[in-house]
């Protein structure tokens, strides 16, 4: 079955998808220690990376790179509550999806080392 929303069209689903956004953005900061975590990393990060950025391409490139965590968390904190909705139980393929997820937040962050080091000491 498909949602009822996606019928919407124009202003409507974007006033929906905008509201959908700020209710998962609110759920993650309310439930998911993570992203809180890394949100106040953020703080920190993306206004030194407009300070320190040389020039528009190295700025957007060490902001990206921050952001890119916060998106991939978001994702994480997705696929964890689907297949903990799904069932509680210990099952080797809910562990690999957490695993998998969690290994993507990994990747955001060594990103986040590597391009900040290419941009700012290179």
């Amino acid at each position: 079955m498909e949602s009822p929303h996606k019928g919407k069209t124009g202003f409507t689903r974007l006033a929906n998808a905008t509201r959908y956004s700020a209710a998962g953005l609110a759920a993650a900061l309310r439930n998911e220690d993570a992203f809180r975590v890394e949100l106040m990393f953020a703080a920190v990060m993306v206004p030194l990376g407009l300070w320190l950025g040389p020039g528009g391409t190295g700025r957007a490139l060490l902001l990206g790179s921050v952001l890119l965590v916060l998106i991939v968390e978001l994702l994480n904190s997705a696929i964890e509550a689907a297949v903990d909705r799904i069932s509680l139980e210990n099952h080797h393929l809910a562990k690999r999806a957490k695993d998998i997820g969690s290994a993507a937040v990994m990747l955001a962050l060594v990103n986040v080392v590597a391009v900040w080091a290419l941009v700012l000491l290179v």
